[in-house]
């Protein structure tokens, strides 16, 4: 078995391996899952010192016959993907980490559910056939579910159904329009496939069928990112998780709505893109307002936190939608900061509800007295997420801007609120919960931030650091991935005349070889 295999499917015969431990054995299946994610993490690493920054095809690609009729088990990275599947590996051992002590019910199962999500996630981040990508994009779902609805809050099942019906809705439209591109390119050419590289070198569609082809895979990607209106479901998800839930769901889940765009959306349906794309930009710049401001108002940290990843992610999605090299390149990156950034604050949210069984801020107050120690990783993270210069927030929202004001200068003003409404919403927060007087008589009980905890959150300081002052490490591998992903979108964005933009046909499908053939017989013929 290849490594990119090995790194995806390690989680999955690990937690089968954790089936045949006894449930009473808390502590070695604890130590046993935990292993498990740092040695699929240090497998990944390998991705990262292997990965050829010149190239923008795929690397480290694996390719057999599964089901037949194009169905094949295909996988393989690029500069986009490569960082997508080191931010999983890199944060479940830290999420399995936050929960040694919090989860004391059915230990066995969560661990065993943490594992699969985690495959799960890395397939999505991975496939290049669509039918592969479909089934890990629904399998990462069922963990999910269960780790929300069994381990989740008094309003769990609540949640944990409004999550699943609107990822469901998307999902089956997407996987209605993914069975139309395989009947399309089978027409077009006599194949079965659902190779990606087979629909991005070979199949040009009709602006008119792209719209309906893209309507279907927007939905479900906008409902996972999630963009506005579509982001309902979040805020409830995420309060009703565990520690450990909140992290996977705020620094990976969501970001596979974004990948999806950028992987499949744009550069299979670009005119359709650039026919929504006054409508997709205001959504977005609702997203980014809409979402400080609620943040701003909520009572609950958790609350508060879920509602800036409805914010940030509004940005990285506006970003996005620029398309243009800067943009695109600063979205990446950002969705590793939002990752690291957010997953922290969940992380120190869940700590400050072990110790008082809290999340309101109106029940803190002076904490910082308490836990000196905690209050500074606090602020480090906090900061990070607000964008201070020298943190890893700081050089993905400086890309994004400048990028968004390549392609609109009223926009990029309009998105800079981003900014403002995080430390508007951040640092009153953090005022309210760590400074001032003590008000509740229970924090004076509280201690300061303890061996395990530190082992969690040090990791994801060194890299809040590490990524504000050594960017370049980071964008150098992605560099070629994105600037071909321009250049893929730019070349199929083109290829129609304004005649031809404007046909009644409802379909058109050029398959390129026979077009190529085609021509060479015409010249003989002449």
């Amino acid at each position: 078995m290849k490594i990119l295999s090995l790194v995806t499917f390690i989680p999955l015969a690990g937690g089968i391996l954790l089936i045949f431990i006894h449930r009473d054995r808390k502590d070695l299946l604890r130590f046993l899952s935990l292993g498990i994610a740092l040695i699929t993490f240090i497998l990944s690493l390998a991705l990262y010192f292997n990965f050829n920054a010149q190239t923008p095809d795929p690397q480290f690609v694996e390719k057999s016959a599964w089901l037949g009729r194009g169905i094949d088990y295909h996988i393989g990275i690029d500069g986009i993907s490569l960082f997508l599947v080191l931010l999983t590996t890199f944060l479940m051992p830290i999420a399995i980490l936050s929960s040694w002590r919090h989860i004391q019910k059915r230990v066995k199962e969560y661990l065993i559910l943490m594992l699969l999500l985690e495959t799960g996630i890395i397939g999505v981040f991975v496939s290049l056939n669509l039918f592969l990508f479909y089934v890990f994009w629904e399998a990462m779902l069922i963990p999910m579910y269960f780790l929300i609805g069994v381990w989740g809050g008094k309003r769990r099942i609540y949640a944990t159904l409004k999550y699943v019906l609107f990822t469901m809705l998307g999902s089956l439209l997407m996987l209605v329009a993914i069975f139309f591109l395989y009947y399309i390119y089978h027409k077009a050419t006599g194949v079965y496939s659902f190779n990606l590289f087979d629909y991005y070198n070979n199949l040009i569609l009709n602006p008119n069928i792209q719209i309906w082809l893209f309507l279907a895979f927007a939905l479900a990607f906008a409902i996972k990112v999630p963009m506005f209106p579509f982001h309902t479901w979040l805020p409830d998800a995420h309060v009703e998780a565990p520690t450990a839930g909140s992290v996977i769901l705020a620094a990976v889940l969501l970001k596979m709505g974004a990948y999806g765009f950028l992987r499949f959306a744009i550069p299979l349906f670009p005119n359709a893109v650039m026919k929504f794309l006054p409508i997709l930009t205001v959504l977005c710049l609702i997203g980014i307002i809409y979402g400080g401001l609620m943040a701003l108002i909520q009572k609950d940290i958790k609350s508060l936190v879920a509602y800036s990843s409805v914010s940030h992610m509004g940005l990285i999605m506006l970003a996005i939608f620029a398309l243009n090299f800067e943009a695109v390149e600063g979205a990446i990156y950002q969705m590793l900061n939002h990752g690291l950034s957010t997953g922290a604050l969940f992380l120190i949210v869940g700590i400050l509800y072990e110790r008082s069984h809290t999340r309101l801020i109106k029940d803190y107050g002076g904490v910082s007295k308490q836990m000196p120690v905690f209050s500074a990783i606090f602020l480090i993270c906090m900061l990070s997420s607000v964008g201070l210069p020298g943190l890893n927030g700081f050089i993905g929202e400086i890309l994004c801007f400048f990028g968004i004001f390549k392609a609109n200068k009223l926009l990029a003003i309009l998105s800079v609120s981003t900014v403002i409404l995080a430390a508007a919403y951040l640092l009153w927060m953090f005022q309210r919960v760590m400074q001032g007087p003590i008000k509740n008589e229970k924090i004076l009980t509280f201690k300061d931030i303890n061996k395990r905890e530190l082992g969690y959150l040090i990791p994801i300081v060194i890299m809040i650091f590490w990524m504000g002052i050594f960017p370049k490490p980071f964008l150098r591998k992605m560099d070629s991935s994105v600037t071909h992903l321009l250049e893929r979108i730019n070349e199929r964005k083109s290829y129609f005349t304004e005649e031809q933009k404007d046909q009644s046909l409802p379909l058109k499908v050029e398959h390129k070889a026979t077009k190529k053939k085609n021509e060479e017989k015409e010249e003989e013929f002449r």
